[in-house]
């Protein structure tokens, strides 16, 4: 089991970890949203939970919780630009389908 980062989203996530020194990592997972039933969440992660799963890359540790890991297992998270916006873009495996606008997508 595994969530990657591009070496642009690596990059990214590094400068946001710097710019607040008590964040442990990036947290990553999903929530309930839109028509398609999930969406992908990412947040700089200030604590560890008990039921995390911790991956670590380049000095960057991924913290994903229990429920989401299933859902997100071998997703690799990427950095873009989007019209006039930056965002991050999330390739995930289990992801069957998207919907119209790609803000949820289902397993």
């Amino acid at each position: 089991m595994a969530v990657t980062l591009t070496p642009v989203a690596l990059d990214r996530v590094q400068r946001f970890l710097q710019r607040d020194t008590t964040a442990l990592g990036l947290r990553f997972g999903v929530a309930r949203t839109g028509c398609s039933g999930w969406g992908h969440v990412a947040d700089l992660a200030h604590d560890r939970r008990a039921d995390d799963a911790v991956f670590e890359q380049d000095g960057v540790r991924i913290f994903v919780d229990a429920k989401s890991l299933p859902l997100v297992d071998g997703t690799e998270i990427d950095f873009a630009r989007q019209g006039l916006g930056e965002t991050f873009v999330f390739r995930n495996p289990n992801a069957t389908a998207e919907c119209g606008c790609g803000e949820s997508f289902t397993t």
